[in-house]
């Protein structure tokens, strides 16, 4: 039986190859999700263990590390004096103490004075001290020129400088946090953390004096101090001899303990990248499935003869059986070795589409592990045995006697049962979906799990099952379809169009499983369609209702910017409001020295006295005129935290200070602020850094808004840092980052529909193959080859078309389903018929494109030995 088949694998290598592919592409994505994911933890772990001392002294409250001061609202102006690090350097467990001056509101523009932008990606600037990491090497590596000396030089990382158009010598423009807001530095070198790069972000090191003519305002003051322990003074006894002398307000801090605080900091960012990624890939391997159920089916009713055979000179059932599963492993070791070698290019390639949106990740270190490497052979061979294993059954079951008989297809069994099934589960799947409209149970399981209560959760879990279920019974669900398609067909194109659509429903199961590859694909892709025009519509809605100053200026990358702006523009003519907004961070309640976790700071946003005056807030209680010590906050915020009006709360910032406010008004939630408001005076006592996040402005009366738009835009002409908008540049620039992403998904979703098309070329080819004599007859009854490909496309395109049919419903209904889930953000339902439109149209195409090679080998069919084929 080994060697029987062997033999079949050898005979059928074409078909072999086509069978393979789906799993190939389903195997590839996951190798290459995986490798990515290694390279994107190798790479910030080396970030993070490169650039950390063996000890820091910082803000006592600090929760992260240092580099929270390049978040919004992360800084603080707590400063460490020249004679504290004095004091650290007598310590005979410190080797060295070296200070660090950080700050962030710094941009840098390129050649043609356009803002370089790191898409997200934060962006560091200190200076630069020489001191060594946890490894004793250096923290920061020279790639090229020196290290800067003097207040006027800096140096760049490779990516930024090659983006900008910088090298070597040329003096760098740069937009400046505070004081002079343009400036020029001279560039001397080029560099990257040791080992890590710098993932994206913009590294921009200065001298010390430098630095502190940027942050500090030129005073000699320092935001943390890195520590070197002595020779054989561990990191415990170094921070402890060091919090002797440390002045109140700050900490000593091990290393160990700064790089947890950052890999538990940036842990949540990777793992949602990780599991965006892995989401596709999956949805890759289960369309990957699909096909190679079908692909068997085919095989395994094109072979009954042949099994016939076995059965009658002595092969038992199980032989049979583990024949048929002994191909499918073969087929899938193949699929997942070429599989894995594609996943490590398509890394690459992931790599390099992050890189363009600004992640960057090094190619070094994007190796297959033994871990990627077994998981996806794992992968690759359970899902290719567990699709082979019905067919295989099927295939033992064949009766010896089957042998003698001239027909040797094995008669339609049932699908009651299988019809019947598949209905409950898609009832399931509907009442699963519609739970957070019917209301969702509170049910709590032994041992104290309870049921998640997201509404979008259980709307996926229901189209979950939905889809699959459509699938599973896509042959009774499709047949209307087909019967329709096929009158169709037929009035359009003849007689062979009603041959194609006769030859589409003369087996439904087979044309129900090849159009489920493609209807997952296009379901999850209108799915996601409908979600988008329904944000975009809700971001026009909100827009139109909340926008109420006549111009608003923010950053492009949604980054603070220099409060200078603010003021120039209060000087232009026609301008007569400019209300301030920043946002901060703080830890709300007392911090948690013994559970760091427990103290993650909360975003804060601060307004100026003109805010209420601009903006119409709905208030639920109070009044939304806060004033300074007072704090203004939403619904949501005052149920999750129990506050009431009129209640003081306590806000720890990590400059040290506290805030205690009281809550003078609850206001239901808006896109205008935030859940917790304060006055950005409050912020200021804080030692909160002054920047700006946005100005909203008013004109004065009978101000043209045009012209006064023109003048502010002159103004910041070369500071483009920020951009001014009026209602509709502002709602278009929100639409264009939802967009981005949409397009992003368009293109990991496309995956899918590649592996449809091989699917239904598979499908057409062996249909082909199993119909030789019939096509000979036709031929010879008069079919030209034009007719005899028409026909076959026709099939194809029906096929996709009904994929395409059950797919879009399914899509618009979940996407409607999964939208009203999350109608509090939401607001507003559309439905984009145009993209629909598209999507059918991109089905026909498909249709197309995947009966090429099935017509082509028809039509050269000799006609003489297709008939007296067998």
């Amino acid at each position: 039986m080994l060697r029987l088949t062997l033999r079949n694998l050898a005979a059928h290598k074409v078909r072999l190859l086509m069978s393979t592919l789906a799993i190939v592409l389903g195997v590839a994505f996951l190798a290459g999700v995986l490798t990515f994911s290694h390279g994107l933890d190798r790479t910030f772990s080396g970030i993070i263990n490169g650039s950390t001392p063996d000890a820091q002294v910082r803000p006592a409250n600090s929760t992260t590390a240092t580099e929270d001061a390049a978040r919004p609202g992360g800084g603080s102006e707590a400063m460490l004096r020249p004679e504290a690090i004095e004091r650290l350097r007598t310590l005979p467990e410190v080797a060295r103490a070296d200070g660090v001056v950080q700050g962030a509101g710094l941009y840098v523009l390129d050649t043609e004075d356009k803002l370089v932008s790191s898409s997200g990606a934060p962006t560091l600037a200190f200076n630069h001290t020489g001191s060594p990491n946890l490894l004793g090497e250096p923290m920061l590596e020279l790639d090229l020129g020196s290290w800067p000396k003097t207040e006027k030089e800096l140096v760049l990382d490779g990516a930024t400088a090659e983006k900008a158009g910088y090298e070597v010598g040329d003096a760098v423009t740069l937009i400046a946090p505070q004081g002079e807001t343009r400036r020029k530095a001279t560039l001397t070198g080029i560099a990257a953390f040791n080992g890590g790069g710098t993932a994206g972000a913009q590294l921009l090191v200065f001298s010390t004096a430098g630095a502190q003519e940027l942050f500090t305002e030129g005073k000699d003051v320092y935001a943390a101090v890195s520590l070197t322990a002595a020779p054989g003074v561990s990191q415990k006894e170094l921070v402890e001899a060091a919090n002797t002398v440390v002045p109140d307000g700050f900490e000593a801090v091990t290393g160990d303990k700064v790089v947890a605080e950052s890999e538990d900091a940036i842990g949540d960012f990777l793992d949602v990248i990780s599991v965006f990624l892995i989401v596709f890939a999956v949805i890759a391997v289960i369309v990957g499935a699909f096909i190679i159920v079908n692909t068997f089916s085919i095989l395994i009713a094109q072979r009954s003869r042949q099994l016939a055979l076995l059965r009658a000179l002595g092969a038992s059932r199980r032989q049979v059986t583990v024949s048929v599963l002994f191909e499918a492993l073969v087929m899938a070791l193949i699929a997942a070795t070429i599989g894995v070698l594609a996943g490590w290019g398509l890394a690459h390639g992931l790599a390099a589409v992050f890189r363009q949106a600004g992640l960057e990740i090094a190619s070094d270190v994007l190796d297959l592990t033994p871990r990627t490497i077994g998981i996806s052979y794992a992968v690759g061979v359970f899902v290719t045995l567990a699709a082979a294993l019905l067919p295989s059954r099927r295939a033992a079951k064949v009766p010896p006697v089957a042998a003698m008989r001239e027909d040797t297809q094995p008669p339609a069994r049932s699908t009651v049962l299988r019809t019947s099934v598949g209905l409950v589960l898609l009832a399931v799947g509907l009442v699963l979906a519609a739970m957070p409209r019917i209301g969702i149970p509170e049910i709590s399981l032994p041992g104290g799990f309870e049921v998640p209560t997201s509404p979008a959760l259980w709307v996926g879990v229901g189209a979950g099952v939905s889809i699959l279920s459509v699938a599973w019974i896509s042959a009774f669900l499709g047949r209307p379809v087909l019967a329709a398609l096929r009158t169709v067909s037929g009035l359009v194109f003849g007689m062979t169009g009603k041959l194609a659509g006769q030859n589409a429903m003369r087996d439904p199961r087979r044309t129900g499983a090849t159009a489920s590859a493609l209807m997952i694909g296009l379901a999850l892709v209108s799915l996601i369609g409908v979600l988008a025009a329904s944000m975009n519509a809700s971001i026009s809605d909100v827009v139109e209702e909340e926008f109420k100053p006549d111009l608003i200026v923010q950053s492009p990358t949604f980054t603070p910017f220099p409060t200078s702006i603010g003021d120039e523009m209060e000087k232009v003519e026609g301008v007569a409001t400019v209300s301030r907004s920043q946002v901060a961070q703080a830890v709300i309640g007392k911090v948690d020295l013994q559970n760091p976790k427990k103290n993650e700071p909360a975003f804060l946003f601060g307004v100026d006295e003109d805010m209420p005056r601009i903006y119409d807030l709905d208030v639920l209680e109070g009044s939304d005129d806060v004033k300074p010590g007072q704090v203004l906050i939403t619904e949501e915020a005052a149920k999750e935290h129990k506050w009431q009006l009129g209640e003081r709360i306590d806000l720890t910032f990590r400059s040290g200070r506290q805030l205690h406010p009281q809550i003078s008004g609850i206001i239901a939630k808006t896109q205008v602020t935030g859940d917790i408001t304060v006055r950005i005076e409050d912020l200021v006592e804080a030692k909160v850094p002054r920047e700006d996040a946005s100005l909203s402005i008013l004109l004065t009366p009978g101000a043209d808004p045009a012209v006064v738009h023109e003048r502010l835009d002159k103004l910041v002409a070369d500071r483009p840092v920020v951009a001014v908008q009026d209602k509709d540049e502002f709602a278009e620039s929100i639409k264009g980052q939802v967009n981005q992403l949409l397009y992003m998904i368009y293109g990991l979703l496309a995956l899918a529909i590649v592996i449809a098309v091989i699917g239904i070329v598979n499908t057409l080819g062996l249909s082909v193959i199993e119909r030789t004599r019939e096509i000979g007859l036709l031929r010879a009854i008069g079919l030209s080859r034009g007719q005899l490909r028409r026909m076959i496309t026709l099939e194809s395109v029906t096929i996709a078309v009904l994929g395409a049919v059950l797919g879009l419903a399914l899509g618009v209904l979940f996407g409607v389903l999964l939208r009203d889930a999350l109608r509090e953000d939401l607001t507003s339902l559309r439905v984009p018929l145009d993209q629909l439109a598209v999507f059918m149209a991109i089905a026909v195409v498909v249709g197309v494109l995947a009966a090429l090679l099935p017509a082509i080998r028809a039509g050269r069919e000799d006609v003489l030995k297709a008939i007296a084929s067998e």
